[in-house]
């Protein structure tokens, strides 16, 4: 017990916390105990401070400091053990960076926010692209779900396919105003899928989702590529949600 407690007076005496302010208050905490994991003050094994220090540290709630680690913990970045306090996990580059990381990161509304947005954008853009699309986009769809198919049969990553099927569906819509939206949209849906198709079996549903997508723009069925966008986007719903509950 002494050794760590020695242990965790040094590591204590390396960190450099400021005073939290105002906004979204365990956004905040979060983001400065990631800073100290990225910089290296605190390193894998090193234990964070009780919830008890960090809130009187940063001058919050401990509930605020709760959801911060909790955040942390579904981006891998720490792992808290019962009895043994909240310990800092060995982490990759892309753990540390990814914005989505934040995002899904135990924050829940922003994530069915996100969700909401793609409902009301993306099914209207499936439906436009069944009337505009042109053969040779038509063909270049169709070609990606291919991509994504054998890719999925060889188990390698089809994130690349996936978010330019998207894309591509949203130049055939022939709307420079809503493209300019998905311009904007695009990291961060990019860094959604990525999350999602880490799940068993997420990819083969996504693969049969496009699939319905894009045999409706062939058919010229803005309807059924209405509904089918809407139902691939509930079925990405159905998969992201639980995940950004997870303790």
């Amino acid at each position: 017990m002494a050794a760590n407690d020695g242990t965790r007076r040094r590591t204590d005496a390396a960190l450099s916390f400021e005073t939290v302010h105002r906004g979204r208050v365990y956004e905040q905490v979060l983001r400065q105990i990631q800073e100290q994991i990225a910089t290296g003050r605190l390193k894998p094994g090193d234990k964070l401070p009780p919830e008890r220090d960090l809130a009187e540290r940063f001058q919050v709630s401990r509930s605020s400091v709760r959801d911060a680690i909790q955040a942390l913990q579904v981006m891998r970045l720490v792992r808290s053990r019962q009895g043994g306090g909240t310990q800092v996990c060995e982490i990759s580059a892309e753990s540390l960076v990814s914005p989505l990381s934040q995002a899904l990161a135990g924050r829940e509304g922003l994530v069915a926010e996100l969700i909401e947005a793609r409902k009301m954008i993306e099914p209207p853009l499936a439906a436009r692209a069944a009337e505009k699309a042109t053969e040779e986009e038509i063909v270049r769809l169709e070609d990606l779900v291919r991509r994504q198919a054998e890719k999925t049969r060889r188990g390698e990553s089809v994130i690349e396919e996936d978010s330019e099927l998207h894309y591509t569906i949203a130049l055939a819509a022939r709307n420079s105003v809503v493209r300019r939206m998905v311009d904007m949209l695009m990291d961060l849906l990019r860094e959604s899928r990525s999350r999602g198709m880490q799940l068993p079996g997420r990819t083969a549903r996504s693969l049969a989702g496009h699939n319905r997508v894009v045999a409706a723009i062939r058919r010229r069925d803005p309807r059924a590529a209405h509904a089918a966008m809407l139902r691939h986007i509930r079925e990405i719903e159905e998969i992201l949600m639980p995940l950004t509950r997870r303790p």
